[in-house]
C-alpha cells in the first residue's frame, strides 16, 4: 500500500458520476443498503414503530422523500424515517438499527451543505422532539437540545446581553445539533468562541446504547466503566499522538485555522481525561461517533454599541495586508469582497451609492465592525481606528457609522451575495456554496488564484467573500448534475486541493467535510493521523452504524456518488436552493410539509417520471393534496425567510386554483358578487350557534364534516358570536379613509372587549386624537379579496377587485388620502390587490395598517387607566409589513410590561384555514402557547391583558392559550378613555 503524507496527490481516474435522483435510493455506502435491505427495512420499521410509537415512525414515500433533501448537492433517499423523543428511545433506535445492520443518520435544521445529513437507511429526525432551551445563571450559560434554531437560543439570551459563541449565517435554520455535529463558526466567533471553546458538557448516547451526561462528576468514571475499549483507546491514541513530534506539529497547525475537516485532533492535545478528550471529538464529528442529546455552552456578551465601515481597496492584496493591524486594533469583524462580489453586489436594489459608484479596476473591501459595552468605549475605538484607516493605503475614504439602518444596508450588500447569484443560476442547477482556509498571510494570494482557477474552469461570475480575520473565504459556482458529466467538476475540485494544501490550508473550514471532502481528509493530514481517524470511528462505532460516508472515506471518487438532481418544475419555486431557511417560520412544519419540502417533492415527481417511473411519482404525491396543499397557510411567512424571495403560498395558490372545480368556482363568484349579505348572514349564525348549547351545533357541524369533507367549516365552543355592522362616516374634511374589515362583521369581540370590535376601538381612539375619517360608499360589500386569492377563485377576486378598486380611488381622492385598514392580514390583502390593479389612479393609493396609523396618535392621546402587563402576538401580516414595533409601542403607551413571546409565530388560522383545519393552527401555535405558560409561570401568573391586531388570529391565539386576545386598538381605546 502506498503512503501518503499531507498534500500529496494520488489523482482518481476520471469518469460520471452515480447520481441521488428521486427514483430510487442510491446506493448507501455503509450496512443495510445491499440484498434484502428492503425486507430489513420493513421489519425494522415495524421494530421501531413498536419502540417508538406509529406515530413516530413512516416508511411513506412522501415522508421519506420530504425528509430526504437538505442544503447539499447530495441526495440520499431513507428507508426510514423515525423521532424519537428521549436520549433512552434513541439508544433504543440505534440498537434496533444495529440489529438490522442498517446505517443512522440524525438529522435536524438541514442546512448543512456537505451532505453530512443523509442517509439511504434510518433518517432519525431530532427537530421534532429535541427543543429545549434552559437559560442558566443569569444567562451566562444555556442548556439547549439539538432541535433548536441557534436563533430561537439567542432570543432567550437576549434579555440577558447574550449569545451564544458560534455564530453562523444559517442562524435563523440552523439548530444547535448541528453546531455541535459542524464545530460550527460564523462571521464574528473566529476560533476563540466556536463550538469546540464554547461547550461545557454534552449528554451523548453511543451506538453501545450507553448515555453520559459529561457534567456529572462521576461521569469520567462511569464512561471508563461501562465503556473499557473507547476509554483505553483513547488514551492508547494520545500516547500514539503525543509520541510524534510530526503528528503534533501538524495538528497545532490545522487547528490554528478555522477547520473542520476530519475529526477535532486538536482534543488528545487539549485534554487529558479520554471523557473530555471524546466529548470534544464528538464536537465536528458530524454524528459519526455519537449522538448529543442536549449541550451546555458557555455563553458571550453582546456588546450594544457597534460602529460598522466598509473600507475599499485598490486591490485583494491591500485587503488581506491590512487585515493583521485591524485585528491588532480590536476589529470583530472583517468581511471580505473581491472584485467580483463588489461588481455582483452593485445589481442589489437600495445597494449602497459607495459601491455602486465604484470605479476602479479590481476592487477589493472589507466590511468591518468594531463593538463596545459602552458608548465612550466605541468612541475611543472608533477614533484609534480612524488613525489606523490613514494609513492603510485605502482607495476611497471611509466613514464608519453607528445607524442601525447604515449598518443594515452594508451587511444586506455581504449577506445579499449568495441570493443574487443564487437567483440568476439557470433553472435546473445546483448552487454550490463551498468554503476553505489558509493562513492569514496567504489570503491575498489564495483569494487571487481561487479566482483565476473558477475562471479557467469556466465558472461565471466566481464569487469570492468571507471572514478574512481568520483566513476563510467562501465562493459559490453553479453545477449542472443532470447530465451525469462531471469533469469539470471533477478537475475543479483536484486542482483546488492542490491550491489549498500548497498554501498550508484547510479544505472546510466551516461547513463540515461530509461526503463532499471526506477522501480527501487522508490528503490534508496524511497516513498516520488519518489511521488514527479511523480508529478513533472504530472505538466509538464498532458496527459503522452513524452516519457512514461522511467525514471519512477511502473510495476517491465518493464525493461523486449521490449527487443531486434538481428538475425544472414550476416558474415561482424554480430558483428554490433547498437551504430550508424557510422551515422554523413555516405554520405547518409540524404537521405536514415544510416550503422546501412542498418544492422537492414535486422536484423528485418530475424526476421521477424523467426517468419512466411513474408509479413511484404517483407515490411520492399520494396525499400531497392534504400535506402540501390544503394545510398550508398561505401566509407568505416562508417569503421574508428565503434568501432567492421565494413564497411558496404562490405556488400553493395557483395549485388551488388549477384544482377548482366549475362548481366551487361559481359558488365563490357568487360570494363575491353578494359579499355585504353573505357576510352578515355568517355573522348571523355565528351568533345563533353561540347562544345554544355548543354541543349539539359542535356534533351537526362534525357529521357534515363527515359527509361533506373538511370544506365544511368545523364549530367549537370558543368561537365568538357574530360582529357589528361596518362603520359608515362621510366627512368632506376627512385625513383618512377607514377600510373596515368584514371579519369584525362574521366575528366578534371577546367578552369584554369594545363592543363594535377593533373598528369601533379606532374610531374612538382618532375621534380623541382629532383626526376625522371617512368610510368607502358601499363599503358593507367590500373585501379585501384574501378569501379568494387564498384560495385560487380568480373570479372571485377579480369581481371584488372591480368593486373596490374604484371606490377606494374615489374616497381616497385619488390617492391624496391614506387607506387605514383595521387587520393588519387585510391590509396586506388590500395593498395586494392595489397592486395588481390597471384602474387609473389605483397606483397612488396607500394603504396603512390601522396599527401603524394608530402608534403615529399616542402623543395626542393622554392614557388614563394604565393596564399592569400585556402580552402580544405579532401577525406575520405585521411582520412583513414592519409594522410589529408600532404594535409593541403602542402596548408600551399603555402597559408596564409588554412580553411577546420567542415562540411567537403565524397562527396559521390564515382567514378560514383555522375552521377548515383547525389541527393547523393547534400545531402552529403550539410554541408559543408554551412560551406564554413558561412566562406565566415565570412571574407568578397571569398578564393583565392579551393583544394582538387581527380578529382571526386573535381568535387562534385564545383558543390555544384559553387566555383572551383582544385587537391592540380594543386596549388603546379602554385605556385612553375619558
Amino acid at each position: 500500500m502506498t503512503r501518503t503524507t499531507a498534500g500529496s496527490r494520488p489523482r482518481p481516474a476520471a469518469g460520471t458520476a452515480r447520481r441521488g435522483t428521486a427514483g430510487a435510493a442510491a446506493p448507501g455506502t455503509g450496512p443495510g443498503t445491499g440484498p434484502g435491505s428492503g425486507d430489513r427495512s420493513r421489519a425494522l420499521a415495524d421494530e421501531l414503530a413498536e419502540l417508538l410509537g406509529p406515530d413516530a415512525v413512516t416508511t411513506r414515500p412522501l415522508d421519506l422523500h420530504a425528509k430526504a433533501h437538505d442544503a447539499s448537492h447530495y441526495l440520499l433517499v431513507p428507508s426510514v424515517a423515525a423521532a424519537p423523543r428521549t436520549a433512552a428511545e434513541v439508544a433504543g433506535l440505534l440498537a434496533a438499527a444495529a440489529r438490522h445492520a442498517t446505517p443512522v443518520t440524525f438529522r435536524s435544521g438541514g442546512t448543512s451543505l456537505s451532505g453530512q445529513a443523509l442517509t439511504a437507511g434510518v433518517l432519525a429526525d431530532t427537530r421534532r422532539n429535541f427543543g429545549g432551551i434552559e437559560v442558566l445563571d443569569g444567562g451566562a450559560r444555556v442548556r439547549v437540545q439539538p432541535g433548536a434554531t441557534v436563533r430561537a437560543v439567542n432570543a432567550r439570551l437576549a434579555r440577558h446581553r447574550r449569545a451564544l459563541g458560534p455564530d453562523p449565517a444559517s442562524e435563523i435554520a440552523c439548530t444547535v445539533g448541528g453546531v455541535v455535529a459542524n464545530n460550527s463558526s460564523g462571521m464574528h466567533c473566529g476560533t476563540e468562541a466556536n463550538t469546540y471553546r464554547t461547550l461545557e458538557s454534552m449528554t451523548f448516547v453511543l451506538p453501545s446504547g450507553t448515555v453520559i451526561d459529561s457534567g456529572d462528576p462521576a461521569a469520567s468514571s462511569v464512561f471508563a466503566a461501562r465503556e473499557p475499549e473507547l476509554h483505553e483507546g483513547l488514551l492508547r491514541l494520545r500516547r500514539r499522538i503525543l509520541a510524534s513530534p510530526d503528528s503534533v506539529a501538524r495538528i497545532r497547525h490545522q487547528f490554528s485555522m478555522k477547520n473542520t475537516m476530519g475529526y477535532g485532533l486538536n482534543a488528545f492535545l487539549d485534554f487529558e481525561d479520554p471523557l473530555e478528550i471524546f466529548v470534544h471529538l464528538v464536537i465536528g464529528s458530524e454524528g459519526t461517533l455519537a449522538f448529543v442529546a442536549e449541550a451546555v455552552f458557555a455563553t458571550v456578551e453582546v456588546k450594544p454599541h457597534v460602529a460598522a465601515g466598509l473600507l475599499v481597496f485598490p486591490g485583494v492584496s491591500a485587503a488581506a495586508a491590512a487585515v493583521p493591524e485591524l485585528v491588532a486594533a480590536g476589529a470583530d469583524t472583517a468581511e471580505l469582497m473581491d472584485a467580483v462580489s463588489l461588481r455582483v453586489s452593485a445589481r442589489l436594489p437600495d445597494c449602497p451609492e459607495q459601491i455602486r459608484a465604484l470605479d476602479l479596476p479590481d476592487p477589493a473591501a472589507l466590511l468591518v465592525e468594531f463593538t463596545a459595552g459602552t458608548a465612550e468605549e466605541l468612541a475611543d475605538r472608533a477614533a484609534s481606528a480612524g488613525a489606523l484607516f490613514a494609513g492603510l493605503g485605502l482607495a476611497l475614504p471611509v466613514e464608519m457609522t453607528r445607524d442601525p439602518r447604515e449598518r443594515a444596508a452594508l451587511w444586506k450588500v455581504r449577506k445579499g451575495l449568495y441570493s443574487t447569484v443564487a437567483s440568476a443560476r439557470p433553472s435546473g442547477t445546483s448552487q454550490l456554496l463551498e468554503d476553505i482556509a489558509v493562513p492569514v498571510p496567504s489570503l491575498a494570494s489564495a483569494s487571487r488564484d481561487l479566482a483565476g482557477l473558477l475562471a479557467q474552469h469556466g465558472y461565471a461570475d466566481p464569487v469570492i467573500f468571507g471572514h478574512a480575520k481568520d483566513g476563510n473565504l467562501h465562493f459559490m459556482l453553479n453545477e449542472d448534475f443532470g447530465t451525469g458529466d462531471t469533469r469539470r467538476y471533477e478537475d475543479f475540485t483536484e486542482d483546488l486541493v492542490d491550491l489549498v494544501l500548497g498554501a498550508g490550508g484547510t479544505l472546510k473550514a466551516e461547513h463540515g467535510t461530509g461526503r463532499i471532502m471526506a477522501p480527501y481528509v487522508r490528503r490534508q493530514y496524511g497516513d498516520e493521523l488519518y489511521e488514527v481517524m479511523q480508529e478513533i470511528k472504530r472505538l466509538a462505532d464498532p458496527r459503522g452504524v452513524l452516519n457512514p460516508g461522511a467525514v471519512l472515506s477511502d473510495d476517491p471518487r465518493s464525493y461523486l456518488d449521490h449527487l443531486k438532481v434538481t428538475p425544472t418544475v414550476e416558474e415561482e419555486v424554480d430558483r428554490c436552493v433547498e437551504c430550508g431557511y424557510c422551515e422554523p417560520v413555516c405554520p405547518s412544519r409540524s404537521l405536514t410539509l415544510t416550503p422546501r419540502q412542498r418544492i422537492t417533492l414535486r422536484r423528485d415527481a418530475e424526476q421521477a417520471r424523467a426517468e419512466g417511473n411513474h408509479e413511484l411519482a404517483r407515490q411520492i404525491m399520494d396525499g400531497y393534496d392534504y400535506s402540501g396543499v390544503s394545510t398550508c397557510a398561505v401566509d407568505g411567512m416562508c417569503g421574508t425567510a428565503c434568501p432567492v424571495g421565494i413564497n411558496t403560498g404562490d405556488l400553493v395558490r395557483r395549485l388551488r386554483a388549477d384544482a377548482a372545480g366549475a362548481a366551487e368556482s361559481a359558488a365563490w363568484h357568487a360570494a363575491a358578487r353578494g359579499w355585504g349579505a353573505a357576510s352578515r348572514v355568517g355573522g348571523a349564525a355565528l351568533s345563533v350557534a353561540k347562544a345554544l348549547p355548543s354541543a349539539p351545533v359542535e356534533g351537526a357541524a362534525a357529521l357534515a364534516r363527515r359527509l361533506l369533507g373538511d370544506g365544511v367549516p368545523a364549530y367549537d365552543g370558543g368561537l365568538p358570536g357574530g360582529g357589528s355592522a361596518r362603520p359608515r362616516r362621510r366627512d368632506d374634511a376627512a385625513e383618512a379613509v377607514l377600510f373596515a374589515a368584514c371579519i369584525g362583521t362574521m366575528f366578534g369581540p371577546e367578552p369584554g372587549g369594545h363592543p363594535r370590535g377593533a373598528a369601533g376601538a379606532f374610531l374612538d381612539v382618532c375621534d380623541r386624537a382629532g383626526v376625522r375619517l371617512r368610510t368607502p360608499e358601499g363599503l358593507g360589500s367590500m373585501c379585501c379579496g384574501t378569501p379568494w386569492k387564498s384560495k385560487g377563485m380568480n373570479a372571485g377576486w377579480e369581481h371584488m377587485r372591480s368593486v373596490v378598486v374604484p371606490a377606494l380611488v374615489a374616497a381616497s381622492e385619488g390617492g391624496r388620502l391614506p387607506i387605514v385598514v383595521d387587520a393588519s392580514s387585510c391590509a396586506e390583502g388590500l395593498a395586494v390587490m392595489l397592486r395588481s390593479a390597471a384602474e387609473s389612479g389605483a397606483a397612488a393609493l396607500r394603504v396603512v395598517d390601522a396599527v401603524e396609523f394608530a402608534a403615529d396618535l399616542l402623543p395626542r392621546l393622554a392614557v388614563r387607566r394604565r393596564i399592569p402587563s400585556v402580552a402580544l402576538h405579532p401577525t406575520c401580516s405585521g411582520t412583513i409589513a414592519g409594522t410589529a414595533p408600532q404594535l409593541a409601542a403602542i402596548a408600551a403607551h399603555v402597559a408596564d410590561e409588554v412580553f411577546t413571546p420567542a415562540e411567537a409565530g403565524c397562527c396559521a388560522f390564515a382567514g378560514d384555514r383555522g375552521l377548515l383545519h383547525p389541527e393547523l393552527t393547534a400545531s402552529a401555535t403550539a410554541p408559543e402557547a408554551g412560551g406564554i405558560e413558561e412566562a406565566e409561570r415565570a412571574r407568578g401568573g397571569r398578564f393583565a391583558e392579551y393583544a394582538s391586531s387581527n380578529r382571526t388570529c386573535e381568535m387562534g391565539l385564545s383558543r390555544a392559550t384559553a387566555r383572551p386576545y383582544r385587537h391592540i386598538l380594543e386596549l388603546l381605546a379602554k385605556a385612553t378613555r375619558p
